[in-house]
């Protein structure tokens, strides 16, 4: 097991990638620690890793509320001892976000998901640290889209926000890397098992004229293997890259577009 004996928390633990990547920690032997704004979602994942043999808690925490975060991460070092892996994939509702034309939206809206997206990454990052640069070891983690690096319509602030926390990784990993913390990203394609791709597309599917059959297939033709990635896939690369064997990895975010970006 890559993970054996770490702890890792998962910020909005009780959505589709955040619930992925818990199951994937806790199968690969971590101790793992849910936390999400609804208690019933992170509730099930965890008793689905107890179910399955895994050791999980689920709490209540809103990422954006600094107090609760640091409040959530006395509780786990009082339990555990320590943490190891920070996971975030916290997420806001994309009909909030995206369908309005860059000409018509405004500021609010377009700002709502740089300044959500970029704050809860950075307080859970930074409770994190602090914790794990007093024992010198660690792994920070979150995930990110292909809008922060290729242009697509209607996105309003989204593309911004992502490429925002990306460049969060970068800053975090030169600061914390020295210090024995390191700090990677991951940039799935599109999931379709997700309720944000469906939502990506509802908020579309007036302008784009297409199903959402089809509007899968057109993602996927940008792919080299023409398909979409797997919720699997992107949590077994969590694994990976969360894990002792990849500690030559910082500073990054890993492209999982499956060709759609080139590097």
């Amino acid at each position: 097991m890559m993970l054996r004996d770490k702890v890792a928390v998962v910020y909005g633990g009780g959505g589709a990638i955040g619930g992925a990547v818990a199951r994937a920690f806790a199968r690969e032997g971590a101790t793992v620690f849910l936390s999400g704004r609804s208690p019933d979602s992170v509730g099930v994942v965890a008793k689905d890793i107890v179910s399955a043999g895994g050791t999980a808690e689920a709490a209540e925490v809103d990422a954006l509320d600094e107090p609760a975060v640091d409040q959530h991460l006395r509780h786990v070092i009082d339990t555990a001892g320590r943490i190891d892996i920070s996971f975030n994939a916290v997420g806001i509702p994309n009909p909030e976000i995206i369908g309005v034309p860059l000409l018509d939206i405004d500021v609010e809206r377009f700002s709502l998901p740089i300044t959500a997206y970029t704050r809860s990454y950075f307080l859970t990052a930074r409770m994190a640290a602090r914790r794990m640069v007093a024992r010198g070891s660690g792994v920070i983690m979150t995930v990110t889209a292909i809008p922060s690096r290729a242009g697509f319509p209607l996105q309003g602030g989204y593309g911004a926000a992502q490429a925002a926390k990306e460049a969060l990784t970068r800053a975090l990993s030169v600061e914390l890397a020295p210090r024995g913390v390191r700090v990677v990203g991951l940039r799935p394609n599109g999931l379709p098992e997700t309720e944000s791709l469906r939502d990506a597309f509802e908020s579309r599917a007036r302008a784009l004229g297409t199903s959402w059959e089809e509007w899968q297939q057109v993602l996927a033709g940008r792919t080299h293997p023409r398909r979409l990635s797997s919720l699997t896939e992107l949590a077994d690369a969590a694994a990976f890259v969360a894990s002792d064997k990849a500690s030559g990895m910082t500073g990054t975010t890993v492209n999982l577009s499956m060709g759609t970006l080139d590097d």
